[in-house]
């Protein structure tokens, strides 16, 4: 049977793909960036907490994690559809693994240039908005990116729970035709004319970046 006729089927599930890498990429840095600010304050009421947040994040299996978001959580009544739980799981883990970018990134930003906003007469949340927030974020970029990348793959992970994504629907195509090595290696291409390109403008970004700073 010719795939082709299946193309559009595919095509619909890296939609959904996408969007889920999109939710969960946004949503992760977004709270990356808070469970930064949390791991790096002198209270540790907060740093604690965020820290064993993080470390959970990292080392539970994202598919446990998605598996937890379905699964586990209604048992204590909490309900999700199968792509809001996707999108929620997929930014925790997003979230765990760049937020030690982001805040690698912000001590980068060297101390001098805090005291000179402070003898500027610039406020503590000015200095970070305007000095130590676009510095920090500029130098993580590339690792950010590298991160959005692996994202998009990993979002083949939520077929397992019911979610129409691309590895999804690729498998419902190999079900229904049979043509399961052809199914999977179209799919599979579709996954590298994402990725690659994506990788190529990571590099090309960083590269920049560093004549940047040069």
């Amino acid at each position: 049977m010719d795939l082709a006729v299946h193309l559009p089927r595919l095509l619909d599930g890296l939609v959904v793909s996408l969007q889920l890498t999109a939710l969960s990429v946004v949503g992760g840095y977004l709270v990356g960036l808070l469970f930064a600010l949390g791991a790096a304050s002198l209270r540790p009421w907060l740093r604690w907490p965020t820290i064993v947040l993080i470390e959970i994040g990292r080392g539970i299996p994202a598919l446990v994690v998605l598996y937890i978001a379905y699964y586990g959580l209604p048992s204590i009544g909490v309900l999700l559809e199968s792509f809001t739980a996707a999108a929620c799981a997929l930014t925790f883990t997003v979230a765990a693994y760049s937020s030690e970018t982001i805040r690698a990134g912000l001590q980068s930003v060297p101390l001098s240039q805090r005291e000179a906003s402070a003898a500027l007469g610039l406020s503590a949340m000015t200095t970070f908005t305007r000095v130590v927030l676009p510095q920090g974020m500029r130098s993580a970029v590339p690792a950010l990116m590298g991160l959005a990348i692996q994202s998009f793959q990993g979002t083949s992970l939520a077929y397992s729970i019911s979610v129409n994504e691309l590895m999804s629907q690729s498998y419902q195509v190999s079900n229904t035709t049979f043509e399961y090595l052809g199914t999977y290696a179209l799919t599979g291409l579709i996954y590298v004319a994402i990725a690659v390109p994506a990788t190529w403008l990571s590099m090309l970004v960083e590269r920049r970046l560093a004549r940047g700073h040069a």
